[in-house]
């Protein structure tokens, strides 16, 4: 925590449980007969509810997007940096709306949750999601807060899916959409990463066949193992190369050293996995790659892109990141020929960055220069209606 806030922070927030009693169907056809959602909020809902704004969270994001939880916070939220007073997402301007997804594992209902109906951890018996079962409980939010039409639904990467999602199954509920480093589909290359970190969680003997928490053990090795496979996918081979090259922690190359040799990449790869390990859910990452296979935009449209955004009735700003090889510029570029394809208005902004694709979460800036010029417009919106 810094000693002081900065102006431009939300400061310190409290995030909100909001109890659903409603059942929810799910995509898979099962039922939730209830839920939760975490959520925080940064900023004032106008009197006509029209400023506000939904944050998407990506793979492993959850509700706590800006601001601090309390003064013994070391780090603010995860897009701190794009949140708050004179932020691309102004909250002078905007109510930003930000939730830990149904499935998650930060308050929301998910598989470390207790079942009703045995009293358990829902475990692996938590109901398998798709991307419109997110949609469709985040409507469910927007009606409790009293939000009839999003001004705008922001989201990266997995998070861009849900927007592309919000823009086909509730069009007249919002007016904006912004995908960053998305996909209307992922690719087998994609697929086949998310698999080879399921199975490194599922090898693990505290796994349990994902009964780990009535057995009180975690796969941490396992888990571990997933996020140093999905970080360095999402890092670019030049952010490497200038970070650590092939620097020694530990170790020589010397004759006769026995100390185990270790380069600083290694470390910080292990590093990045134990703190992951220590603060998210195995079952809930294996949930949550399973909803990012299964998600093809264009699926129900007869596998036509250009079909499926004619139901859209919103405008777009779509962005791409040069280094990004996850979710490569070619993608974005094929969200924005079927865009104008089906005749909707597109803007599109391709950014330069080494950062590969964890470029969205990160400053960089022409790429807030794009989005405060693209929320300006919204606010001026606003302000008009």
């Amino acid at each position: 925590m810094p000693e002081v806030i900065p102006e431009n922070s939300v400061g310190i927030v409290t995030p909100q449980v909001i109890q659903f009693d409603e059942p929810l169907t799910l995509a898979c056809g099962r039922t939730l007969d209830q839920y939760q959602l975490v959520i925080e909020t940064y900023g004032e809902l106008n009197d006509s509810a029209s400023n506000a704004i939904l944050i998407c969270h990506a793979l492993s994001g959850h509700h706590h997007a800006a601001g601090y939880h309390s003064t013994d916070d070391i780090k603010p939220g995860w897009w701190d940096n794009h949140i708050g007073p004179g932020k691309p997402f102004d909250t002078n301007q905007f109510f930003v709306v930000c939730l830990n997804n149904l499935g998650g594992c930060h308050g929301s209902t998910g598989p470390n949750s207790i079942n009703p109906i045995t009293g358990q951890p829902w475990g692996p018996d938590f109901p398998p999601l798709r991307v419109r079962d997110w949609v469709e409980s985040q409507a469910r939010l927007a009606d409790r807060l009293g939000i009839q039409q999003w001004a705008a639904v922001v989201g990266g990467s997995l998070g861009g899916m849900q927007v592309m999602r919000w823009a086909l199954e509730y069009p007249e509920r919002i007016r904006h959409a912004v995908v960053i480093a998305s996909a209307m589909k992922l690719s087998a290359q994609n697929i086949a990463f998310n698999e080879i970190a399921r199975n490194a969680i599922k090898s693990d003997p505290d796994f349990r066949d994902g009964h780990y928490l009535e057995n009180q053990t975690l796969p941490r090795n396992g888990l571990g193992q997933a996020r140093m496979i999905g970080h360095i996918t999402y890092l670019s081979d030049e952010l490497m190369g200038d970070k650590f090259g092939r620097e020694l922690r530990s170790g020589s190359f010397q004759r006769g050293q026995d100390t185990p040799i270790e380069f600083q990449v290694e470390s910080y790869l292990h590093y990045q996995g134990d703190a992951f390990a220590n603060t998210f859910d195995a079952n809930t990452y294996l949930l949550m790659t399973k909803a990012l296979d299964y998600f093809d935009l264009a699926r129900e449209y007869n596998n036509d892109p250009v079909a499926a955004f004619r139901h859209a009735s919103c405008n777009f700003l779509v962005v791409s990141f040069s280094t990004d090889w996850r979710f490569a510029p070619e993608r974005s570029r094929e969200i924005v020929e079927a865009l104008i394809a089906a005749n909707k208005n597109v803007s599109y902004a391709a950014i330069d960055s080494n950062l590969g694709h964890d470029a969205f979460l990160l400053p960089n800036k022409r790429y807030e220069n794009v989005l405060s010029a693209y929320m300006n417009r919204i606010a001026a919106e606003v302000v008009s209606q």
